[in-house]
């Protein structure tokens, strides 16, 4: 039904990174071989922490839980992404695509906030080390996370509603590999201020707010680094919150130059961007983060050496 220049929309179309047929093989194989590396080592820290009482500890609660979000962000846009490449269509439903758009969000918001939860676990552990078990309990993690998921839903819901409300003109070309909100809000033909009202007021203090909160939290951390007398200790403090720093500058550097400015000034270009924080830094956040901790590479050494003797037993564990 057409109803002067706007129409029902019943499906968008994703145009990926590149619309040129000889270069979908390629992108098959690298996407497909980023999320298999994402999906594995992702699972691999889950089941590491859940399988050594060593690291049942919070620093490993909330590694675990970012690799459990990490693993769910891959798995909303890569998957979808690979079968439009596989069957050669470029098409997803209007409600699969607010539905995706709802849990990128989701996800990107769980990001952010066991970010600054995971910065304020290494405040207390090297600025305030006696206190930390009082500090950091069990009922303290729990809780965190569950205020982080009641918000973390709330913030997505709201956009779905107003994206929900807009009518879209006769071009549903997203020049995407997902339904990014920004690509929707720019092929929209409604007014769009309300949503972008909600991007820079609620949207820059839940995502901003924990990005200030971590550079803070880390201003007093570098500070008790330099009250160390040891060289020794200063390297191990230092090591200790190495791994989050390098994650944390991968996750901002990235979302920050897409999302803070105007949705009329989103470019193809952006889409880019959107893969390292989507994609690439989910696969790389394991590694990471097993790399230069000994207590995590033996908690994985351990789980693949036990997975072989289940296997060479003819899985005689089970």
């Amino acid at each position: 039904m057409v109803k002067g220049n706007l129409t029902i929309i019943s499906e968008f179309l994703l145009l990926g990174l590149s619309e040129g047929p000889e270069h979908q093989p390629l992108l098959f194989s690298l996407f497909l071989s980023m999320y298999l590396v994402a999906v594995v080592g992702n699972l691999l820290i889950v089941l590491a922490v859940c399988a050594d009482p060593h690291l049942h500890t919070p620093m490993y609660f909330f590694i675990a839980s970012l690799s459990c979000v990490d693993l769910c962000f891959t798995s909303v846009t890569v998957p979808r992404m690979l079968l439009n490449i596989q069957t050669q269509s470029q098409s997803i439903p209007y409600a699969g695509c607010l539905t995706q758009m709802y849990f990128l969000i989701l996800f990107l918001e769980l990001d952010n906030f066991l970010l600054a939860v995971m910065a304020y676990d290494r405040f207390v552990a090297i600025c305030h080390p006696l206190h930390y078990t009082i500090t950091m309990t069990p009922r303290f993690c729990i809780t965190v996370m569950s205020v982080a998921l009641i918000i973390t839903n709330i913030y997505p819901l709201i956009h779905t509603f107003l994206m929900a409300t807009l009518s879209f003109c006769a071009s549903i070309r997203i020049r995407h590999i997902f339904c990014e909100l920004y690509a929707l809000l720019k092929l929209s033909c409604s007014n769009t201020h309300i949503s972008e009202l909600v991007v820079y007021t609620l949207g820059s203090f839940l995502f901003v707010a924990p990005f200030l909160f971590i550079s803070l939290s880390y201003m007093h951390i570098f500070s008790a680094i330099r009250r160390l007398q040891s060289s020794q200790s200063k390297l191990k403090a230092f090591s200790t919150c190495s791994p989050h720093l390098a994650v944390v500058s991968l996750f901002y550097g990235t979302l920050f130059g897409v999302y803070l400015r105007p949705s009329s000034s989103y470019t193809t270009e952006d889409s880019v961007a959107t893969v390292l924080y989507a994609v690439v830094a989910p696969m790389l956040n394991p590694f990471i983060y097993s790399l230069r901790n000994k207590d995590m590479k033996g908690a994985l050494r351990s789980l693949l050496s036990w997975r072989k003797v289940c296997l060479g037993d003819n899985m005689s564990c089970f």
